[in-house]
C-alpha cells in the first residue's frame, strides 16, 4: 500500500534520499511520521531510516549541515528546508537493561523493526509511499489497536518506560474502551519496572498523555494495571472524565495542567518533575478565586482553566459568557493607590487588601470615593 502526505513531496527529502542513493545505500521514512499519514492524527516529526553507518550517512549527507546528535547510537540530525531530519542506522539490541540499550548497526529493516514498541510505529515508507510492513502494523494502525511487537513482557523490560508509552499511545491513537488486553497485562505484571525511571521521563510521558483530546479512558487503564498510583499517588479518576466535557462545552483544548490539576495527587511537582511556572500554574488553578478574581489576578486563560475545573468538580454545566467575562475582568485595574488612604505602615497594606476584595466582590464597580469610605 502507500500513504499520501504533503512531507513525501518536498524536494529537501528527495534531495535527502538520493544523497544517500547516490553513496549507495537506501533509506526509508519510519516511525510516527508514516503512521499519522496512514491513520491521521496531525503533523509529526519526519524521521528516517537508513541502511548506511552514522558514518557513512555523515559523509554521504555532506552537502547538507548535519548535527551528531546521537551519532554513538547511530542518529545524526540533517537540517533542510523541511526542518530537522533525524536519519538513525538501522539497528538491532545487544543489551538492555530496562533503561538504556547497547545497539548494533546492520542493514537489516526486519532487525530493525523487531527492536521498536508498537506495530503501527514499525512502518517503512519510501520516497512514493511505499510502505513496508514487517509486523502487522498497517492492519492495527487501521484498526486503531495499539499492541506491542511480539512479546510484550520482553518489550517492557528492554525499557519500561514502554509501559507508560502503551497508555500514551492508546490515548492519541487506540480506540476507546478497545485497549489491547495482552499489553495490559504485561504493564501490570511488570509496573514494578516503572521505580527505575526518572520522574524526568516519567513527567514527560504524562504531559503528552495528558494532551490528548480524551486521555481519560487511557488514565481509567492506568489505574487498573496498577500504573497510576505508582506515578502519581492518591490520583483520582473521576473529574478528568467530567473535565474533558466541560472542555468541550466551553471550547477549551487538551491541556496537561488542567488536567493534572483534575487528578489531583500527592506532590505532582516531584513525581512528574514540574518547572516552576507548572507548579504556579498548578497551585493558582486548585487556589478557589472567583472568575473574576483569577482573570483579574492571572489572567483570562487561567481564569477559564479553573472555572472549567471547578464546573467539572461540581458536575455544573457552566453558563454562556464565561470567555468574554473573563477576558474583561482581566481588563479591570484597581482604582485605588496608596496616597488616596490616610494610613501608612501596616495599616495601609491591610487597608488596600480589604479595599481590592470589597471592589472585586462588587463586581468591580465600586468607585474610588466608595472605595476610600
Amino acid at each position: 500500500m502507500r500513504i499520501e502526505a504533503d512531507w513525501l513531496g518536498h524536494p529537501a527529502l528527495a534531495a535527502l534520499m538520493q544523497a544517500l542513493a547516490d553513496a549507495g545505500f537506501r533509506a526509508w521514512f519510519v516511525g510516527g511520521c508514516v503512521r499519522n499519514a496512514l491513520i491521521g492524527g496531525g503533523p509529526t516529526d519526519v524521521d528516517m531510516a537508513t541502511d548506511a553507518s552514522p558514518l557513512a550517512a555523515k559523509a554521504a549527507l555532506s552537502a547538507f549541515r548535519t548535527i551528531d546528535t546521537g551519532i554513538d547510537h547511530g542518529t545524526i540530525t540533517v537540517l533542510t528546508d523541511a526542518g530537522p531530519i533525524e536519519v538513525t542506522t538501522l539497528r538491532r539490541d545487544v543489551e538492555t537493561d530496562g533503561r538504556h540499550a547497547v545497539v548494533a548497526f546492520g542493514t537489516s529493516l526486519a532487525d530493525d523493526a523487531a527492536r521498536r514498541d508498537f506495530t503501527m510505529n514499525a512502518l517503512y515508507a519510501d520516497l512514493d509511499g511505499t510502505v513496508t510492513d514487517l509486523v502487522g502494523g498497517v492492519a492495527d494502525a487501521q484498526v486503531h489497536h495499539v499492541r506491542f511487537i511480539g512479546d510484550a513482557p520482553a518489550r517492557i523490560r528492554e525499557d519500561y518506560l514502554r509501559i507508560l508509552r502503551f497508555f500514551r499511545f492508546h490515548a492519541w491513537y487506540g480506540e476507546a474502551g478497545a485497549i489491547d488486553l495482552d499489553g495490559l497485562s504485561a504493564c501490570a505484571e511488570l509496573a514494578d519496572g516503572i521505580e527505575g525511571l526518572s520522574r524526568e521521563r516519567i513527567g514527560a510521558e504524562m504531559r503528552k498523555l495528558l494532551s490528548a483530546p480524551d486521555p481519560a479512558p487511557a488514565v481509567a487503564a492506568m489505574a487498573q494495571a496498577g500504573v497510576l498510583w505508582r506515578i502519581l499517588p492518591g490520583a483520582g479518576l473521576g473529574v478528568l472524565t467530567a473535565l474533558v466535557h466541560v472542555e468541550g462545552l466551553m471550547g477549551l483544548g487538551p491541556d496537561p495542567m488542567r488536567r493534572l490539576a483534575a487528578l489531583g495527587g500527592e506532590d505532582a511537582v516531584t513525581q512528574l518533575r514540574l518547572s516552576k511556572a507548572e507548579q504556579r500554574r498548578l497551585a493558582h488553578l486548585t487556589d478557589g478565586l472567583s472568575l473574576d478574581e483569577a482573570a483579574y489576578r492571572h489572567g483570562a486563560d487561567l481564569a477559564l482553566d479553573a472555572a472549567a475545573l471547578a464546573y467539572a468538580t461540581l458536575s455544573q454545566t457552566p453558563p454562556d459568557g464565561l470567555s468574554a467575562r473573563a477576558a474583561w475582568a482581566s481588563t479591570q485595574v484597581f482604582p485605588l493607590r496608596a496616597a488616596d488612604l490616610p494610613l501608612s505602615g501596616p495599616d495601609l497594606g491591610a487597608a488596600l487588601k480589604a479595599a481590592e476584595r470589597r471592589w472585586i466582590a462588587s463586581g468591580f464597580t465600586l468607585t474610588k470615593d466608595a472605595l476610600k469610605g
